[in-house]
């Protein structure tokens, strides 16, 4: 199947628009075409669930080279290229002290090259466990990135514990299918849920990471955000996703960074995102559609 869509004209050019690549220097190049669009990138090496501890070891290798390969390349310096992680791709699923220790290698490896880590959020089950992780890095690594996911009924308090001076949070709706007792389910209560949190978010001493492709939310966080000065927060969307948009952002002085996904699980990620909410269709395909 996975050779069908990488061959099929169609599907090609999906896979083509949503990853970078399956190479290190396929991620690589790709930050630098957004650098020079004065974009700023968070590379995800694609890969999750890992069940054996030489897969998460392979990962944090591969982590560990792109980091290299980004500041060899100057294109680290100040953060402008960072990673994020989802802790199930180091271990996390076969022993939380095995994802904390390999994420902390990858942590050393981006002091090294200059920039930082965020870690990704997963499903409801792993939350509480990816921001006790977040807290256990930050003691070394205080600039490491937490995610929070706006639909579940719980992000508005996470979103007062996060909102403190130095801390980077990454704000998104959610990708993952919940039950409703635990997550708002529709798209009106998810979008106000959003709102509430950045709300928190914005009037906090951190620095708020507004992942949001929505012109509404954007217009919103545009508001907020009037009595912050620029570079005290920023915007977040996928690679692929509304690249003028991106660009026009970035024109008018915001920071501006692009998720980018890499690596040879591109298949599974595409079919999980597919997947997981039906939403999530009609959202590539919207995407495919546009480049604004």
């Amino acid at each position: 199947m996975k050779a069908v869509v990488a061959g099929a004209p169609v599907s090609r050019s999906v896979v083509k628009r949503f990853v970078a690549g399956e190479k290190t220097e396929d991620a690589v190049a790709a930050t630098r075409t957004l650098a020079a669009d004065g974009l700023t990138a968070s590379l995800d090496h694609l890969g999750e669930d890992t069940v054996e501890a030489g897969q998460a070891e392979a990962t944090v290798q591969a982590y560990l080279v792109l980091l290299q390969r980004l500041g060899e390349a100057g294109l680290t310096s100040g953060g402008r290229a960072e990673v994020s992680v989802k802790l199930s791709a180091v271990g996390q699923t076969i022993d939380r002290s095995l994802a904390l220790d390999n994420a902390r290698r990858i942590c050393e490896g981006a002091r090294n090259a200059g920039t930082t880590v965020t870690l990704d959020m997963e499903d409801h089950t792993t939350t509480d466990a990816t921001l006790e992780t977040v807290r256990e890095l930050r003691l070394d690594f205080p600039d490491t990135g937490a995610v929070l996911q706006a639909y579940l009924r719980r992000t508005e308090g996470d979103c007062r514990d996060l909102a403190a001076e130095g801390s980077r949070v990454r704000l998104c709706k959610g990708a993952y299918k919940e039950p409703e007792s635990v997550a708002y389910q529709s798209d009106g209560e998810v979008d106000r849920a959003y709102v509430r949190c950045l709300k928190v978010l914005m009037a906090g001493e951190g620095y708020p990471m507004v992942a949001s492709h929505d012109p509404r939310l954007i217009a919103i966080a545009d508001r907020l955000a009037e009595k912050r000065a620029k570079g005290t927060y920023e915007y977040q969307m996928l690679f692929g996703i509304r690249p003028g948009e991106q660009r026009r952002l970035a024109a008018q002085g915001e920071s501006v960074r692009v998720y980018v996904p890499y690596g040879d699980e591109w298949y599974g990620y595409l079919m999980r995102r597919l997947a997981e909410r039906p939403a999530n269709i009609a959202f590539f395909l919207r995407a495919l559609a546009t480049t604004s």
